[in-house]
């Protein structure tokens, strides 16, 4: 600290030559910076107090002057570390090859990430539990192959078998490599994505060669509590979010939340097929529970009060797009013409602003109309 360069007559920026001036005054036996050091060589004899003081004052200019110098080695404050945010990997220094990611949240709590393309951005996640009765894995990946090598790196960590998989969306990033999955792992879902797991298995046109798909043996339309191996997890109903058969997974002991499709990390807000009045009050559900890490369905596991932070900017982000979006249909303006003419402000440059406004619009203004369904079985927690 740099108090004035010696000066004695001011010493209001100093507090450690104000302390000494202050314990010398007052004939403190031992003033700050002047202690006696014993040794092996000392002296028996106290020093008095009086010598102590004499011995002080006159020292005093000099003390005074070293400890108003600023440090010989302090350099220029440290600078933080930027935070990088957002859906590109080449920005935060990583490949193709530095995927998956398989962070360790709790003692037995995993997020993993794998990265969808190096050109598209962003991740798929899923998260999943390991315990002495088995393991428990939220969501899956988009296909057989991306889904089997999930659960060889869950066979790295844990011999324990998968016994179950929450649903946390029914799409097919999510849900097309569920065949990967051992063939007696219990599936939970809620009535809507049953229902569209149910019609996407006897769809007519579907390929014969494409993957078996697997269907809900458990039906969550709230909160199911499930105690295993100890550890209690709770797959929870927050409401009608990106999909309308959202699921989360909570683990309230770890203070960790899963969100699965209802947060997007850092990338533009994908509302095709969403209920998007009700995926705000799920967030908002979401952000009033006790929560230390919030794990996104897509986007980069960050630090968790970051995490926390773009949840919130997710949620904003969401309601600039329906602002802007019922701006333009209040104006008259066609679904085909939003993208043309939207201003979204600082969300139009997040990962995917063309492509999901293009998608989004005829959803928003269903909704905005009054036309959105209203599939039964979806009744959201109060």
């Amino acid at each position: 600290m740099d108090c004035g360069r010696g000066r004695l007559g001011n010493l209001r920026g100093c507090p450690d030559a104000r302390n000494l001036v202050t314990a010398v005054s007052l004939g403190t036996p031992h003033p700050p910076m002047f202690r006696p050091r014993t040794s092996l060589f000392s002296s028996p004899t106290p020093v008095q107090p009086m010598a102590n003081r004499t011995l002080a004052l006159r020292l005093l200019p000099t003390l005074l002057l070293a400890a108003c110098q600023p440090a010989a080695d302090a350099g220029p404050p440290a600078e933080a570390t930027p935070v990088v945010r957002g859906s590109d990997a080449a920005a935060r220094g990583w490949t193709e090859a530095d995927f998956p990611r398989v962070k360790e949240l709790a003692p037995g709590v995993y997020s993993y990430e794998w990265l969808r393309t190096a050109e598209t951005g962003g991740t798929t996640n899923c998260l999943f539990v390991v315990t002495t009765e088995g393991v428990l894995v939220a969501d899956g990946l988009g296909s057989v192959e991306d889904t089997k090598r999930m659960v060889e790196e869950i066979a790295k960590i844990t011999p324990q078998p998968i016994k179950w998989v929450v649903v946390g969306s029914d799409h097919g990033d999510h849900r097309g490599g569920d065949s990967a999955f051992p063939q007696d792992a219990k599936f939970y879902a809620t009535t809507f994505s049953a229902n569209v797991m149910k019609a996407s298995a006897k769809a007519p046109d579907r390929a014969a060669e494409a993957p078996p798909v697997r269907v809900a043996d458990v039906i969550v339309d709230d909160t199911l509590a499930l105690t295993i191996g100890g550890k209690e997890v709770q797959i929870m109903n927050l409401g009608r979010a990106h999909t309308g058969g959202d699921l989360a997974v909570w683990l309230p002991a770890e203070k960790i939340l899963f969100m699965s499709e209802i947060y997007f990390n850092h990338l533009f807000p994908s509302m095709r097929s969403s209920y998007p009045a009700e995926w705000i009050a799920a967030v908002e559900r979401a952000q009033a529970m006790d929560v230390n890490i919030y794990v996104p369905g897509h986007g980069f596991m960050d630090s968790p009060p970051v995490l926390e932070e773009e949840l919130e900017a997710y949620k904003q982000a969401m309601l600039a797009v329906m602002a802007e979006t019922k701006r333009l249909h209040d104006a008259g303006v066609v679904a085909d013409s939003v993208g043309a003419k939207a201003n979204f402000g600082e969300y139009s440059s997040w990962a995917g602003r063309d492509r999901q406004t293009e998608r989004n619009t005829p959803r928003l203004y269903m909704e905005l109309d009054g036309k959105l369904d209203t599939p039964p079985g979806t009744k959201p927690i109060a």
